[in-house]
């Protein structure tokens, strides 16, 4: 069954928000947009092209596959990632958007997200990567739909901005399943809900 898997770029403090653009995401006046652009080098890459090696589809959020449409189509055909980005079944989930989707290989999720999630974890294939789309994050972690995260921890310090875990999200018990770290000084940690026993 496909997995769940959560990636996200992080700083130190936990924020989230775009990391790739400055104008990814300015909502609540943030000012630090294309923080993690800095970090990258070999090993990150390599790690990310495993990753998406191991992937069958992405599930994202409005904003995030907007950003996403605006940007994998228009690169060059022999760009790997660029390729690879294409051709990944892409699920996204918004009240707003309408069918047919611009982006190939889309499809539309409009109601019962946890609904639907679980479904799709009900199927065969490899595993769904969630990237960015912070709000559809928070909604697949109140309904424990999450089966792992793979989280790029970067040195770096925001102090504002979006979290991947905020206030409201309840004790949470996670085993570390997998870790590196590159040249840059990123941490790429996997982690599992621990089921062993109560959080």
């Amino acid at each position: 069954m496909p997995r769940i898997v959560v990636s996200e770029f992080l700083t130190l403090d936990g924020v989230m928000q775009a990391p790739g653009d400055p104008n990814e995401d300015r909502s609540g006046g943030f000012d630090h947009g294309g923080w993690q652009l800095a970090y990258f080098d070999d090993i990150f890459g390599s790690t990310m092209m495993d990753a998406f090696a191991a992937t069958g589809g992405m599930l994202l959020g409005r904003l995030t596959y907007e950003n996403f449409a605006a940007f994998w189509p228009k690169q060059p055909a022999d760009d790997p990632l660029a390729a690879t980005m294409n051709g990944l079944q892409k699920y996204v989930v918004s009240t707003t958007l309408a069918e047919p989707l611009a982006w190939q290989n889309s499809t539309l999720i409009k109601a019962d997200v946890p609904g639907e999630v679980a479904k799709l974890r009900e199927g065969s294939g490899k595993e769904i990567q969630v990237m960015g789309s912070g709000e559809l994050v928070q909604t697949l972690i109140r309904h424990d739909l999450v089966d792992a995260y793979r989280l790029m921890v970067h040195p770096l310090v925001l102090g504002k901005g979006k979290r991947l875990f905020r206030d409201d999200t309840t004790l949470t018990k996670l085993r570390l399943v997998d870790s590196k770290s590159t040249t840059t000084g990123v941490l790429i940690l996997t982690y599992e809900p621990d089921k062993s026993g109560s959080a």
